[in-house]
């Protein structure tokens, strides 16, 4: 298992979201969805599941996209949690895992957590990725929550 720590106190709103999408409070959330993209000493990247895409869109008509609420962390290392976007303030249902330093990040992608413990686990699913992305087989979380 991995167990991820959140800085609600500093990205309040974004670690409100991400800590929504692991509960599934909103109807919709984390829990079966897959990892879709890895990159070896880069990123473990995962969104909302697909078969509740139409539930996360139709959420996000009505509710304000999640903004950047502050890029006072840095991509300093591994393990970091991490908003994935299009651009400033698109921040929505996917959030990935550095698994290294990326300072190339800083600014752009809104740190909002790192893993508690797992980083193991973290560590085996970087080798079904490969340079594009791609992933080698089907990693998904099958379940989350909050503890």
């Amino acid at each position: 298992h991995v167990t991820m720590e959140l800085f609600s106190n500093i990205v309040p709103r974004t670690a409100e979201n991400f800590r929504a999408l692991c509960t599934g409070e909103k109807g919709f959330g984390f829990k079966n969805s897959s990892f879709h993209r890895i990159v070896p000493d880069f990123v473990c990247q995962v969104s909302v599941a697909e078969n509740e895409m139409h539930a996360a869109w139709r959420w996000h008509l009505t509710k304000p996209v999640t903004r950047d609420s502050s890029f006072l962390l840095k991509h300093t290392g591994p393990g970091l949690l991490s908003m994935a976007n299009k651009g400033r303030d698109t921040n929505t249902s996917q959030f990935f895992i550095t698994l290294k330093k990326a300072e190339h990040l800083d600014f752009k992608h809104v740190v909002f957590g790192f893993v508690k413990d797992g980083m193991d686990v973290v560590k085996k699913m970087e080798s079904f990725g490969s340079p594009k992305g791609l992933v080698k087989g089907r990693i998904v979380i099958t379940d989350c929550g909050q503890i």
